[in-house]
């Protein structure tokens, strides 16, 4: 299939269109007993829309147990049934606002989540920073090489997130000199490019696609981006061969598709273990294949979603050979798959200070464990981080092993360990295993 372009749309044609006719949203807490609706209607159709608002009710930590979007012709109109973290309705009012400057007639305009105070939209306000990108081979205690070459080149890590699939790591990491300013000394960043680069290649072992870092000055949503980078590393071509767990039967997604020939759409059917911001994963990786979704259903059952999306091609076609459909197929298991993580969660707060990344997987190598996801960020001077860690034969962790990794860690810094468990319906449905990592409590008593 050759390279489709995206339509042009005239932004001030758009703009008009977006100002005679402007999104409506309306948040609704009294149609169900156990969620809220959230109802956006007769809004301008575009490109990537469903996306945008998908991203902004996940970056919001909502969680999507239904989901009902239609859209033809100029227009759509979406249905989302979410719950807070905690399965509760949304009831907040500034949240509400939030919802309704995102989603409504204000999105298009300066305010809206630009001002607000706790998070902008697909970002994380973490001040002037330098964006680095990282893909290459994964390896045992490849994490804790590069946080060790950022401390050594007096670097501070203030917000970063890493995924591992299929035996690639992707990992985006903010970072800047320790004092929130951003590193403009053209000689200091291309040391540190080269030496990560050069981690990197210690691990390729004749990969077909290689290792590389890149520099960026601006801001990109962290979770769009670490699926794209995996894309474009085609980590999907070993899905369904890898000897990683997460891949076994049981936990293989079903993806099946279809064509709809009276509607002329192809129609991509998944079912697999629920949780947190599987939507966006979807959409995100059907959207960065360009792909427009017209219609879609997404429920929970129980333990599991059902989620039918109807499809057709940038360029008007449906998926009309198996060679297509295959690829699809696998596109979207390897984005299911990159957020599932099983074994233990160690969640660590304490004082930000530059070297504290490097500690902890440090810590965490000597301990002989494999970090197969991370997130980190800051909130004030405080450093709130997540690692999802397995043995290094890729299996959960004993308790002897977690006991004395407290014991060791917890010298300087909060920890709190979970078990993130291959199935809990009172936890997977609400979300528990979710990945922007919400620390409820541990930050309160950290700062008590």
């Amino acid at each position: 299939m050759g390279a489709v372009c995206w339509p042009y749309f005239d932004p001030e044609y758009e703009n008009f269109s977006n100002r005679i006719n402007p999104p409506r949203v309306s948040v609704d807490n009294a149609s169900c007993h156990n969620c809220t609706l959230i109802k956006q209607f007769d809004s301008v159709n575009k490109p990537g829309i469903l996306l945008e608002v998908v991203q902004i009710l996940t970056d919001l930590d909502f969680i999507i147990t239904k989901a009902y979007i239609s859209s033809d012709g100029g227009w759509f109109m979406d249905v989302f049934h979410v719950t807070d973290q905690r399965g509760k309705k949304i009831t907040d009012s500034k949240t509400i606002d939030l919802i309704e400057k995102a989603l409504g007639p204000k999105s298009q305009s300066t305010e809206g989540v630009k001002n607000w105070s706790g998070k902008r939209v697909g970002v994380h306000s973490v001040g002037d920073h330098i964006a680095v990108e990282l893909i290459g081979r994964d390896r045992p205690g490849l994490l804790s090489e590069i946080s060790a070459v950022l401390a050594n080149l007096h670097f501070n890590v203030a917000v970063a997130e890493a995924w591992t699939h299929n035996r690639r790591i992707a990992c985006i990491l903010y970072v800047n000199d320790g004092t929130r300013q951003a590193v403009d000394d053209p000689k200091r960043l291309s040391v540190m490019e080269e030496q990560l680069n050069n981690v990197l290649r210690g691990c390729e072992d004749g990969d077909k696609i290689a290792s590389r870092t890149s520099l960026s000055m601006s801001f990109t949503h962290i979770d769009r981006r670490l699926h794209q980078m995996l894309f474009a590393d085609r980590d999907y071509e070993s899905c369904g061969v890898t000897t990683d767990s997460v891949c076994a039967p049981s936990f293989r997604p079903k993806i099946a598709i279809e064509c709809c020939e009276e509607k002329g759409y192809s129609v991509v059917s998944v079912r697999c273990r629920d949780r947190a911001k599987l939507m966006f994963d979807i959409v995100c990786t059907l959207t960065d294949m360009q792909y427009v979704v017209f219609h879609a259903t997404i429920s929970s059952d129980g333990p599991y979603a059902s989620q039918e999306y109807f499809i057709r091609h940038m360029d008007g076609c449906t998926l009309d050979t198996e060679g297509e459909k295959e690829r699809v197929i696998k596109c979207i298991e390897a984005a299911i798959q990159r957020r599932v993580s099983e074994g233990v969660s160690l969640e660590l707060c304490a004082k930000d200070r530059v070297g504290l990344l490097s500690e902890v997987t440090r810590i965490l190598r000597e301990n002989g464990l494999t970090v197969c996801r991370a997130g980190i960020s800051t909130k004030g001077e405080q450093a709130l981080n997540v690692f999802y860690v397995r043995d290094a034969s890729g299996n959960t962790l004993d308790m002897k092993t977690i006991e004395a990794l407290c014991k060791e860690i917890g010298k300087t810094m909060m920890i709190d360990v979970k078990k993130v468990p291959a199935y809990d319906k009172t936890h997977e449905t609400r979300g528990w295993a979710k990945t922007s990592f919400f620390f409820g409590n541990l930050l309160e008593r950290f700062l008590a």
